[in-house]
């Protein structure tokens, strides 16, 4: 099954020959040359994943690495440059579209967000047994998270659920200072959105956020929380009455509260399926019915017709134009 753009794969060859390990050499044993990783439409599947990343660990020297390796992939190698989502002023907002995009590009682990009116943190989820690959699999999605997290705040707190040989001062050395701590209950990195100050959990510390006026800090609240719900169901479970129920509200507060802020529920609700759509029609080879039916439409015209009428084009053009790239 094909899972992971062989993009990473080349980035992750240049990661590597910077510490004088040959691409021949990390290539050994597998069935890929470099001649096929020049193919921008290919993609590996986890057996080939898993077959190069225990290569790698066999070859790097430095527990750090894997996570260093995470902090190079940079947005470009994302895919993520020139995206709107870039520009946009609500940090917030902009976490919860980069945790969007890794978990539909990069699914070997799953991802979620869990926030208050100060803080976003992005959680690791386990989605594969990948054995004795867990923690080296963790670092790299944790480094990317780390590079990411300094689009949104100038500091932030890391956090794995197993422990280091090198202790949390090395660490701190390759994070900007960030604090790292091992051996907790979870592999996250907590991100402040509110002034300069740190995120703590020792001391379950948690940053006072000043509320706009009249409401509005609780309003832009409930627009990520339920940009948020609608990222995890973005398919027929996302209607504004399966949402408010999941949030323990009614739907006619729900809607109070997103409309203080300017937003309506079908807007994000679009918004989310039409991120989601581009990004699987750009980075992946999944079906156009497979696509449509993720996301709630009951056939691919429906999905075509709705897809058009937000972006001016149709998702079958989106697919070729990417192809010829």
């Amino acid at each position: 099954m094909p899972l992971v753009s062989v993009r990473y794969v080349r980035r992750f060859i240049d990661f590597i020959e910077q510490r004088r390990i040959g691409a021949d050499q990390f290539l050994d044993g597998s069935d890929l040359d470099r001649t096929m990783l020049d193919d921008a439409e290919k993609y590996l599947s986890m057996n080939q994943v898993c077959s190069l990343l225990r290569r790698a660990r066999t070859l790097l020297d430095d527990e750090r690495a894997p996570f260093q390796f995470g902090q190079a992939v940079d947005l470009n190698c994302h895919g993520l440059t020139g995206f709107a989502q870039l520009g946009q002023k609500d940090y917030r907002n902009l976490a919860a579209m980069i945790v969007q995009y890794l978990r539909v590009c990069v699914p070997i682990m799953d991802l979620e967000m869990h926030y208050d009116r100060a803080s976003v943190r992005v959680r690791l989820v386990d989605a594969w047994d990948l054995g004795d690959l867990r923690q080296f699999v963790i670092k790299i999605y944790m480094g990317g998270i780390h590079a990411l997290a300094t689009l949104v705040s100038r500091t932030c707190f890391i956090e794995f659920d197993f422990p280091s040989e090198l202790g949390a001062p090395a660490w701190n050395r390759i994070t900007g200072g960030a604090p790292v701590r091992f051996q907790g209950e979870r592999n996250e990195v907590a991100i402040p959105l509110a002034g300069d100050g740190l995120l703590t959990p020792d001391a379950n510390e948690r940053i006072e956020w000043a509320p706009e006026d009249n409401g509005m800090g609780d309003a832009m609240e409930m627009v990520m929380r339920v940009r948020c719900q609608v990222i995890d169901h973005p398919g027929r479970d996302s209607t504004l009455e399966r949402v408010a129920q999941r949030l323990g509200m009614s739907t006619r507060s729900v809607r109070r509260h997103l409309a203080l802020a300017g937003y309506s529920f079908s807007d994000i609700r679009n918004e989310v399926r039409q991120s989601v759509a581009t990004r699987y029609l750009s980075e992946s080879c999944l079906s156009l019915d497979a696509i449509a039916e993720w996301l709630g439409y009951s056939d691919q015209a429906s999905f075509s017709k709705a897809y058009r009428a937000w972006t001016g084009t149709t998702p079958g053009e989106v697919r070729r134009r990417n192809r010829r790239r």
